[in-house]
């Protein structure tokens, strides 16, 4: 009885099967599988920064909790400065006064005579750079609103620095408003005063009050001027 060669006959695995070679077909599918996998993983990367986030930014607004304080320091590295949140969530604290803070410096000319600049709104500058932009920089929102609030919590009425935190905040306002000087007034000037107007927003007027509705109610404002502080030559 005759027995065929399976190779001649077609029955059976061929060469290149028979020695574990990789069919054409395989390559692309491999490739195909690896940017399923490499897509997976980066939707599912995204999906938890995004929970993370949330819950970050949720621990930030809400009321003062066991789990917030416990990861205070984790989530406020987390949401400052990119992600702050001005409003506290039940509790909104969105401004209430507006604050106009100028600036005015003072030069000594050879002669011994001083000359003192006139006052230059610091305010103006951040309210334009902000008006009409969709996108404002942290540094025209927050940065001078902050640096004297920050000052005025810590140094209190008397503008004496009690502590280190406040005498280095004391040096940062003055930096801010030396540096937005000397970038819109070149010129030498050995020292800087600030001016703070605070304006109350007034509330807006109701139909029963006898005034045309939207009329705003008159708010008496406040004016504070700081001391005269030294900088050097450059302005800082």
């Amino acid at each position: 009885m005759d027995v065929k060669d399976p190779d001649r006959t077609g029955i059976g695995p061929t060469a290149p099967e028979r020695s574990g070679a990789l069919s054409p077909a395989r390559g692309p599918s491999i490739v195909t599988g690896l940017l399923r996998v490499g897509l997976g993983a980066t939707v599912a990367l995204c999906l938890a920064l995004s929970l993370i986030h949330v819950l970050m930014v949720f621990l930030h607004v809400a009321p003062a909790n066991l789990v917030s304080q416990k990861f205070n320091r984790q989530v406020t590295a987390w949401v400052y400065p990119l992600f702050e949140q001005n409003w506290r969530l039940f509790a909104p604290d969105p401004e209430s006064v507006n604050r106009q803070i100028s600036a005015r410096t003072a030069h000594t000319e050879p002669d011994g005579t001083v000359r003192v600049s006139t006052w230059f709104d610091l305010s103006a500058v951040d309210d334009a750079a902000v008006e009409h932009n969709a996108i404002p920089s942290h540094t025209s929102q927050n940065m001078l609103r902050r640096a004297w609030t920050s000052y005025s919590e810590l140094l209190g009425s008397d503008d004496v620095p009690h502590s280190e935190r406040a005498l280095l905040i004391q040096k940062y306002l003055r930096n801010i408003a030396a540096d937005r000087v000397s970038s819109h007034h070149p010129g030498a000037f050995e020292s800087i005063q600030l001016r703070v107007i605070t304006q109350p927003i007034a509330a807006p007027a109701t139909a029963d009050d006898g005034r045309p509705a939207g009329a705003a109610q008159h708010a008496s404002g406040d004016t504070r001027v700081l001391p005269w502080w030294k900088v050097t030559p450059d302005g800082n």
